[in-house]
């Protein structure tokens, strides 16, 4: 009995010890759990807060909250006034989170309550049901069956839909409209790019309503691109954001990295394995948990050689977009970590642009950021963030000069004035377009100085959006190009007016300020023909021909779906003129168009273009293109890659000419190096043209801080060349041409670390 009991007794025990265990093993695992932590948690935690906030009725740019307040009125008022403004903001609300058949419900009803002769009712409804239709077959067609002509403007061959239904119910809309109104600019445009969806442009569409597909490019010096996003696995779907194409493991084969503006949509990171696939490592990287960023841009912010990434959030967003930025470390094992707030640049603004530099020329970056102030609400100056060469910044906007406090769209530094300090410029939706002069001194304080009336920038005050420095005559000195973004309408109705030739006054014209070499600038936009409209949101420029001459594409939009016009193409001649050539190449994605990268990705010599598409909305979400360049002509090139060593690692600022005979005649190509433009980041990098020269006399590097010059004479063409400052032994490397056209190279998936 008693062994019994003692056994019983001691069994009792273990199950008692055993439960008291497993309990303590569930708590432990709980622990654990409720503990851990993903990789950059602070800054994961910081933009859930975040999103949280976003959604609010009262903004514009959370339709989920709009519906619910809808449904609120509908259900609860007996005003059949505000009965009927909820439906319509309801069914514009449903039309951007891409609910085009619920929207198409909502208008339909509405049009049956407005009695069939009120004609300025009628139209607005009419409008918003035709636009659904459009957008009804987009999704049926360019998106759930997309292919690689899908949305190319103007719509041809595979670009056309399968399913014909919802772009001709369009159609019958627009043709109601238009006779009602035949001065209807907006309708006449969007009816003929429902044509063209159809097949039926140009032979059906009324010849009174028909626009003429424009083509600078009558000699067609451009051969079509093709677009091959779909083939690498690189077209992800999602709202607008920013790009950077650029190496970011040292390998020598530039990686993809893009992210989107909204705060549910997480960045993706796509290395470059080498041999035409790449490895989604966005979740192995850190990248993965982290969301929001309208803009991204590389970096080396502590000079270890390794590129680091600077997300920028809350444009556009006024109230709503006191989100904060990242910074993240690039931590040579593909993993990044966000160091934002311990490097001090932690701080709550709208913001979307930035520009980075070594403003005082001690060998490390620094940052400008341009914050947006919206009008009536709280101010926003724009930040400068001297780097303190530790891993830290010290904010001295204020103190040097350049705290701004205007609705910042872009910003981008170079030496325009050749006094070996970058420079700053300004673009705002304020019409001022600002330049600001460093007048720093050598190890003194930073100090810059508003020039923009002495440099002849004042005269349009126009509001304008991307911006950026180039030589794009190639005479040594820095000139200024900035998009236009006025406008009172859809971006239709201007689209409809330069097809008539009648453009409406300034709004979306592209201005080019060309450097007199004395301070000021001359408005040279007319002169070398860029009179024409574009809206660009997102911009890049290279060279795609490699003459030498560095051309531009576009990305354009605004937040309206109404807006369905190309992303635009130039061709630069020479440095006299340009040339419209978004038909002839191929390339004019008739959705949102935004960060812009150019980059050799397949390595054959030729600069190809990739572009984050999508716009403000999830019903506006689209694929990202990469268009590759087929190659032009057979004018060779050389790509330079650039490590300073007093000055910073990643060598920005640093004066590149490359001087050669072209057909017995001498002439230089010059470059300042830097990601571009101020919308997309192009690699640091320098992929250079050199035309028919079969070989260069020699390369010129003029370095920031010392303002030493390297001269290499007689250098290899068509290779890749790393040259080191104070190191006068350059180093030639290749890599493999890779296949992107044959589709045989999917995404390869990364497994998380």
């Amino acid at each position: 009995m008693s062994y019994l009991f003692n056994y019983s007794t001691q069994q009792r025990r273990y199950k008692v010890h055993g439960f008291i265990f497993s309990m303590l093993l569930i708590a432990f695992f709980l622990v654990s759990c409720k503990h851990t932590t993903l990789p950059n948690q602070y800054m994961i935690d910081l933009l859930k807060v975040a999103a949280q906030n976003f959604n609010n009725p009262d903004n514009v740019f959370s339709p989920e909250s709009v519906v619910k307040r809808c449904d609120a009125v509908i259900d609860s008022s007996s005003n059949k006034e505000e009965v009927i403004n909820a439906f319509d903001k309801k069914g514009n609300a449903l039309l951007q989170l891409g609910e085009e058949q619920k929207a198409i419900d909502i208008f339909e009803y509405l049009l049956k309550k407005i009695p069939p002769g009120d004609i300025l009712q009628r139209q607005p409804v009419l409008k918003d049901l035709a636009i659904a239709y459009i957008r009804l077959g987009e999704r049926k067609n360019c998106i759930n069956m997309h292919g690689a002509e899908s949305c190319i403007y103007p719509i041809s061959k595979n670009g056309m839909h399968q399913d014909k239904t919802a772009a001709e119910k369009a159609i019958e809309l627009y043709k109601i409209l238009l006779a009602d109104d035949p001065g209807d600019l907006e309708s006449r445009w969007l009816m003929n790019i429902a044509y063209m969806t159809t097949g039926g442009y140009p032979q059906q569409v009324p010849p009174q309503f028909l626009l003429k597909v424009s083509n600078d490019d009558t000699l067609h010096l451009v051969k079509p691109f093709t677009d091959v996003a779909a083939n690498m696995g690189l077209n992800f779907k999602c709202q607008a954001g920013g790009s950077i194409v650029d190496d970011f493991n040292n390998d020598g084969y530039p990686d993809v990295i893009i992210s989107s503006w909204a705060l549910t949509e997480p960045m993706h990171y796509y290395r470059n394995n080498g041999n035409g696939t790449f490895t989604d490592a966005s979740d192995s990287s850190g990248l993965g948990y982290l969301t929001g960023g309208l803009n991204i841009m590389q970096t080396d912010y502590n000079n270890d050689g390794l590129k680091d990434i600077f997300v920028l959030r809350g444009g556009w967003k006024g109230n709503y977009g006191k989100i904060p930025n990242s910074l993240l470390r690039n931590n040579g094992d593909g993993t990044f970590t966000d160091v934002t707030k311990e490097s001090g640049l932690l701080t709550f603004h709208p913001s979307q642009t930035a520009t980075w530099a070594d403003f005082n020329n001690d060998g490390w970056l620094d940052v400008f950021i341009g914050n947006e102030t919206t009008p009536g609400e709280a101010l926003h100056p724009c930040e400068l963030y001297l780097n303190n060469k530790n891993g830290t910044f010290t904010e001295i906007a204020a103190k040097a000069g350049c705290s701004i406090t205007e609705f910042v769209k872009g910003v981008t530094s170079g030496d325009y004035d050749k006094n070996g300090f970058p420079d700053i410029f300004i673009s705002t939706l304020n019409g001022n377009k600002i330049l600001l002069k460093n007048e720093s001194a050598k190890d003194g304080a930073v100090k810059f100085t508003d020039v923009s009336e002495q440099a002849g920038l004042t005269k349009n005050q126009s509001r304008s959006f991307p911006t950026w420095f180039w030589d794009y005559d190639n005479d040594g000195w820095l000139d200024i190009l900035v998009c236009g973004y006025e406008f009172t309408s859809s971006l239709a109705s201007y689209a409809a007016a330069e097809a008539l030739q009648s453009p409406l006054g300034n709004a979306g014209r592209v201005f080019l300020f060309r450097n007199k070499h004395d301070g000021t600038f001359e408005d040279v936009s007319a002169k070398v023909g860029l009179n024409k409209i574009a809206f660009a949101m997102g911009a890049n420029f290279g060279d795609i021909d490699n003459d030498g001459y560095l051309d531009f594409y576009l990305g354009t939009g605004n937040p309206q779906f109404k807006s369905i016009v190309p992303n635009k193409l130039f061709k630069n001649i020479n440095g006299t003129t340009f040339l419209d050539v978004t038909t002839s190449a191929r390339v004019g994605n008739l959705q949102k168009g935004h960060g812009v990268s150019f980059v050799d990705l397949d390595n054959d010599g030729n600069e190809d273009i990739y572009i984050k598409m999508g716009g403000a909305y999830k019903g506006d979400a689209y694929e990202n293109s990469l268009y590759l360049n087929p190659g032009q002509n057979h004018n060779h090139w050389v790509n330079l890659s650039l490590q300073g060593t007093v000055s910073n690692r990643a060598a920005i600022g640093t004066k590149i000419k490359v001087t050669f005979k072209e057909n017995n005649v001498e002439r230089a190509v010059y470059r300042e190096v830097n990601s571009g433009a101020s919308f997309g980041s192009n690699p640091l990098l320098q992929h250079i043209g050199i035309g028919q020269a079969t070989a260069i006399e020699k390369i010129e590097i003029t370095w920031p801080v010392t303002g030493k010059v390297q001269v290499f004479d007689n250098p290899p063409i068509d290779i890749n060349i790393k040259i080191k400052e104070d190191y006068n032994q350059l180093t030639t490397y290749q890599l493999a041409r890779l296949d992107f056209v044959s589709g045989k190279h999917a995404l390869v998936e990364c497994l998380p670390k």
